[in-house]
């Protein structure tokens, strides 16, 4: 990924946060509290571009609490992940 929207970064300090879950599936549905998040295209291109990723192994459809990758962390910055 180049340059990161506003709403990928915010996607990824919601993941930081653990408010983002997500299905194990080859086009993953992403919560964000609870909720569906409002731009699923986003989402699943975060996830194929490894930048978050299922944090505990869970059956095909099952959610689970999303985490960011080493590549996730780095894209949104240190200073970001640790506040």
């Amino acid at each position: 990924m180049e340059e990161l929207s506003g709403r990928e970064v915010a996607l990824l300090k919601a993941t930081a946060a653990n408010r983002v879950d997500l299905t194990r599936s080859a086009e993953p549905d992403v919560r964000v509290d609870g909720l569906p998040f409002c731009d699923p295209t986003t989402a699943r291109a975060l996830v194929h571009a490894g930048l978050i990723e299922a944090s505990t192994p869970v059956a095909p459809g099952d959610h689970a609490p999303a985490r960011l990758t080493a590549a996730g962390a780095a894209a949104l910055g240190p200073a970001v992940v640790a506040a």
